[in-house]
C-alpha cells in the first residue's frame, strides 16, 4: 500500500531524506509520520496521550519536512499521503528499509545495557546506530528507516516490557547477529513469571536458526556462543582492575580496556568482543574503546566545579542498581561520596522486598556520607526500617532528604551539601530522574 502511495508522489523518492515522527525533531528533508498519542491496543506505550501528530503537520513543514504521512488530510500546503494506519506505515517503511541493508545486521536485547553495548559497537565497528534508545515500537522501525545505508554495519536495539514485543520487532530487524545481555526483573509486574520474561527475551533469537550468531550471558544457559565469566564461555571475563580487563576469547587472551570500569560493562564489552569476532571484523577499535564511549545517562561522568557526578539516571532494577552502586564504590574518590537514588519501577509484588534490601545493604556499607531517597517505594522502605532498627543501626545510612519527586528545589538541597572533591551517583527509574532532567539541573547549580 505504501509502495502505491510512494510511486504516486515522486518527489518523495528524490526529496525525502530521513523520517520523523516529532515536528520538533524534523530536520529539513523529512517525511513527517503523524502518529496518535494513543496507539490503540496493538502496542504498549509507557504514556499515552490524547496529542495527535496531525495537528503538527504546520510545524513539521516549517521545520523543513517534504512531505506527511497521514491517516486523514489536514488544511496544511504540505504533500500528504495517506494511509489508513501511520502506525502501520511506520511498520511497512521500516521493513522496507531492513531489506536494503545488506548486512551484518545486529540486534541487542537485555534488561540493561543495551544503549552501552549499541555504543560500543558503534564505536568499535563504525556501525550505524540510531541516537538515544530508539528500542520500541516506534523506536526500532524508525531505527531502521533512518539506516545509513553506506554503513559497514547496523546496530539496533530491541526492548519490551509486555509479552509478545520482542519477536515482531525482530521479525522486522532480521538480525544476522542477536544479542542478549541479561535477564533482570525490570518489568517484572506485567510477566507471569521470570521463566515468562525468559522466553520474552530469547525470542531475540526467534529468526535465527539453530546454529546462528547467538550470543548469550552464560549464567542463561541457552544455548549459543557463551559470554561471562565461567569456565566454557566463549568470551570470558578473567580479570578486572579498574577499567582494565583480561578477556580469553575463545582461549585467546587479551587486554581490553572497559569504558568507565565496573563488572556490568566488562561483561557488555565482552558480549561486544565476542560479537565482532564472529563477525570477523577488527578486534583492535574495540580493545582501546575511549572513556567517553559510555553514553549519557548510563553511567558518564560529568564534572562540575570540582564535583564528580556519576549520571546513571537512564533507568533501574535492582541488578542494575546493584552494579551502578559497586562500580561507583570501587572508584576512588578525592572527597565524599554521596548518592541520590530513586524508586526502581514495575517490579510488581517484589517491589517492597528489592527497596528494603537495597537500603538495608547501603546500611551494612557504610560507604556513603549522604544519601537522597525519591519516591514513595523508597520512603516507605526507609520508614519501616526506621521503625524496626535502632538509631545506631540506621546511622549507617545517613539519609539528608526523602522527596516524592526530583524537583528544582531538590537539585539545589543536594548541590549544598556538595563540594569539590565529592562524588555523587544519580540513579533511579526513567521517569524520576531522566525524564526530569535533574542531573542536568544539579549540574548547572553546581
Amino acid at each position: 500500500m505504501l509502495a502505491e502511495l510512494f510511486s504516486q508522489a515522486s518527489l518523495m523518492a528524490d526529496d525525502a531524506t530521513g523520517i520523523s515522527v516529532d515536528s520538533r525533531l524534523v530536520q529539513p528533508g523529512d517525511l513527517f509520520i503523524a502518529l496518535a498519542g494513543d496507539p490503540g491496543p496493538r502496542f504498549n506505550p509507557s504514556v499515552r496521550s490524547s496529542a495527535d501528530g496531525h495537528d503538527y503537520l504546520a510545524d513539521a513543514l516549517q521545520r523543513g519536512a517534504v512531505a506527511a504521512l497521514v491517516s486523514h488530510r489536514q488544511d496544511v500546503p504540505i504533500p500528504q499521503l495517506e494511509t489508513e494506519d501511520t502506525y502501520s506505515g511506520l511498520w511497512q517503511l521500516g521493513t522496507a528499509a531492513r531489506a536494503r541493508l545488506s548486512g551484518p545486521v545486529i540486534a541487542v536485547t537485555g534488561s540493561s545495557g543495551k544503549t552501552t553495548a549499541k555504543t560500543f559497537l558503534a564505536a568499535a565497528l563504525k556501525a550505524y546506530t540510531p541516537p538515544g534508545s530508539f528500542n520500541n515500537h516506534i523506536g526500532v522501525p524508525l531505527s531502521l528507516a533512518n539506516a545509513w545505508q553506506q554503513a559497514p554495519a547496523w546496530v539496533v536495539e530491541v526492548g519490551t516490557s509486555y509479552p509478545g514485543e520482542i519477536e515482531p520487532l525482530t521479525q522486522m530487524v532480521r538480525p544476522d547477529l542477536a544479542i542478549l545481555l541479561n535477564v533482570h526483573n525490570a518489568h517484572i509486574e506485567n510477566f507471569a513469571s521470570r521463566a515468562a520474561l525468559v522466553a520474552e527475551k530469547r525470542t531475540i533469537f526467534s529468526t535465527l536458526p539453530e546454529d546462528g550468531l547467538r550470543v548469550v550471558h552464560d549464567e542463561l544457559g541457552l544455548s549459543g556462543y557463551r559470554f561471562g565469566e565461567h569456565a566454557g564461555a566463549d568470551a570470558r571475563v578473567l580479570a578486572l582492575s579498574g577499567d582494565n580487563m583480561t578477556l580469553a576469547l575463545f582461549g585467546e587472551q587479551m587486554q581490553a580496556r572497559v569504558p568507565g570500569g565496573g563488572a556490568h560493562r566488562a561483561l557488555t564489552l565482552s558480549a561486544c568482543l565476542l560479537a565482532a569476532k564472529l563477525l570477523q571484523f577488527d578486534l583492535a577499535p574495540a580493545l582501546d574503546l575511549d572513556h567517553n564511549t559510555v553514553p549519557k545517562g548510563r553511567g558518564n561522568v560529568v564534572t562540575a566545579s570540582g564535583v564528580d557526578v556519576v549520571d546513571d539516571s537512564y533507568n533501574a532494577n535492582p541488578s542494575s542498581m546493584r552494579a551502578a552502586l559497586a562500580s561507583f564504590f570501587a572508584t576512588p574518590a578525592k572527597g565524599r561520596r554521596y548518592a541520590v537514588l530513586g524508586d526502581m519501577r514495575e517490579l510488581g509484588e517484589e517491589s517492597a522486598a528489592a527497596h528494603r534490601e537495597l537500603l538495608q545493604s547501603l546500611i551494612e556499607q557504610q560507604s556513603l556520607h549522604g544519601i537522597v531517597l525519591v519516591g514513595s517505594a523508597l520512603a516507605e522502605a526507609w520508614e519501616k526500617l526506621q521503625q524496626e532498627n535502632t538509631p545506631e543501626q540506621d546511622a549507617g545510612l545517613p539519609v539528608l532528604a526523602v522527596s516524592a519527586a526530583a524537583t528544582a528545589d531538590l537539585a539545589t538541597t543536594v548541590t549544598n551539601h556538595l563540594q569539590a572533591g565529592d562524588r555523587v551517583l544519580i540513579k533511579g527509574s526513567n521517569r524520576l530522574f531522566w525524564g526530569e532532567n535533574f542531573v542536568d539541573q544539579l549540574v548547572e547549580r553546581l
